[in-house]
């Protein structure tokens, strides 16, 4: 898409992947949807200060 995008990871392939490789790629996966959301949250949460400072 742009320049700037990380390129994205090769799709792994599930089938060959044991169940506790498995297990293990939800735990990092849940994790980074974690930090994820709390980085929209902090980026919400600045957007909302500046919108609040130029309304005034």
């Amino acid at each position: 898409m742009f320049d700037d995008d990380p390129p994205r990871p090769a799709k792994l392939d599930l089938e060959k992947m044991s169940v506790d490789e498995l297990k293990e790629r939800i735990e990092a996966l849940k994790a980074d949807i974690v930090a994820c959301e709390a980085e929209i949250e902090k980026k919400q949460a600045h957007k909302s200060a500046a919108d609040d400072i130029f309304k005034s």
